[in-house]
């Protein structure tokens, strides 16, 4: 069983990407698993940005990496308050 790794949420690149204070691995970006956002630049992109900033941006979050992507970002469920972050933004459309 891969364990919960505990991160702080330094920067927030888009509505289901962000940057982490510490590496997991060789990388300290991760994409949020089951959500696909648009992009900064895309209709709704800025919306869900700021979404994901005023939820976890700046907050200790506990990360279950699932797998790496093309770029090398970790695609990892996120949990913050015991809860499913993809879940919570899911919902909050």
């Amino acid at each position: 069983m891969v364990k919960l790794i505990q991160r702080t949420v330094k920067k927030i690149y888009d509505g289901d990407t962000f940057k982490v204070g510490k590496k997991i691995g060789n990388t300290d970006v991760i994409r949020i698993a089951g959500l696909n956002a648009p992009e900064k630049w895309q209709y709704g992109g800025r919306k869900a940005t700021n979404r994901l900033r005023g939820l976890i941006g700046g907050k200790k979050v506990k990360i279950k990496p699932l797998a790496k992507d093309k770029y090398g970002r970790i695609i990892a469920k996120v949990i913050y308050k015991g809860k499913d972050v993809a879940r919570i933004l899911r919902k909050s459309r």
